[in-house]
């Protein structure tokens, strides 16, 4: 019986690396391609020559083919416009959530068709299976609790998911992967990992949204919430909700961004308990568990990578969009960041109670907090 054949994303570093390695072992036969997205001035990091170099040796080593694919105009239109447009009307990003979706499992599954193959394949931390309760296969997230990246999958099309294979899912920490790279000697086994966003390495956003974008500093006015001005601010980009740190104010108590007034220019802030809500809205709903959701729904509900689920219940709306109402107030909802909701085999993980571990698995998603 002919082998499978699957695409392999491969970025030159651990993980995607080993992936090869273990689909290998499964018995597919590998292809690996790594994606151009846009040109680097230092070489380093995910996307750059260096990289490309490191994906062509490792499959070298473990003789399959490799091929790289430019995608630089795509990664323009549809990741680094986004993040500038975000920023431009005052939303907070997560430009990895748009690489998956356009061009890690949008153009890259188009050009598994093109090469013949059965499935793509990537380094992440998630896991694919079917489930026979939902009639349907279902994206879970990876034994790792750490390094689970379940979050920033949630808008891929559902019809691919039968088509993605995550072998990293089963391993719980990130020393097991390097134990695998060493033990076959790859020769990535000792880079270290990337954690930047790809395309600014050096972490410093505001000079990249200035030299990329139409943004540029604006002096404005620092109100609280009663539209009483205590200050001063360069720009409404330098901020984000939540935000402490760096507001040059002085106040009998600590400070936080609240949200913003575009129109007014304005960065509102407040004391802490005014950072907590119950309610948000989202759009752009990606509902991969159910054909549709017709009623009210118990859900786990996450607002950002790092963040906890908490329990809420959504609410379908219309136009694509939900309301997500919490049991309790959550701290520093931030619009343009995605809202994901995990059902089934539930045990609550919480601040206050702390009740065991929690392993969230099945889950279907939304996208932007509006």
């Amino acid at each position: 019986m002919k082998n499978k054949k699957v695409l392999l994303g491969m970025s030159g570093g651990v993980d995607s690396s080993v992936a090869a390695v273990l689909l290998k072992e499964q018995g597919y036969d590998v292809i690996g391609v790594t994606m151009r997205l846009f040109e680097k001035k230092d070489d380093i990091g995910c996307c750059s020559l260096s990289s490309v170099k490191d994906a062509k040796r490792v499959c070298d080593y473990l003789d399959i083919p490799h091929y790289t694919f430019d995608f630089k105009e795509e990664f323009n239109k549809y990741v680094i416009q986004d993040f500038c447009n975000c920023y431009a009307n005052c939303k907070t990003p997560n430009p990895c959530i748009e690489c998956n979706k356009y061009l890690k499992f949008g153009l890259m599954y188009e050009k598994a068709k093109e090469l013949g193959c059965d499935y793509i394949s990537t380094g992440h931390y998630a896991k694919v299976e079917f489930s026979e309760k939902y009639n349907r296969y279902v994206l879970k997230k990876g034994a790792s609790i750490k390094k689970d990246q379940s979050y920033v999958l949630w808008n891929m099309p559902k019809d691919l998911v039968g088509r993605i294979l995550f072998p990293l899912s089963d391993y719980p920490d990130k020393s097991e992967i390097r134990k695998i790279a060493e033990k076959y000697n790859l020769p990535v086994a000792n880079k270290k990992d990337s954690q930047d966003i790809c395309f600014i390495p050096d972490g410093d956003y505001k000079k990249f949204l200035e030299e990329n974008s139409d943004i540029k500093p604006k002096k404005g006015n620092i109100v609280n919430s009663k539209g009483e001005i205590l200050g001063k601010h360069n720009g409404l980009y330098y901020y984000t909700i939540g935000q402490r740190k760096g507001l040059g104010i002085s106040n009998p108590v600590p400070l936080f961004v609240l949200g913003f007034n575009k129109d007014r220019n304005e960065v509102i802030v407040g004391e802490e308990k005014e950072l907590y809500k119950k309610e948000l809205l989202v759009e752009d709903l990606n509902i991969v568990l159910f054909d549709e959701i017709t009623k009210s729904l118990r859900v786990m509900t996450k607002t950002r990578y790092s963040a906890r689920e908490f329990p809420s219940t959504i609410y379908i709306l219309e136009n694509n969009t939900a309301k997500i109402v919490f049991d309790e107030p959550q701290r520093a909802i931030t619009p343009g960041q995605s809202a994901v909701f995990y059902i089934d085999d539930i045990v609550v993980r919480r601040r206050k109670n702390s009740i065991n571990e929690r392993k969230y698995t099945r889950f279907f998603v939304s996208n932007v907090i509006k």
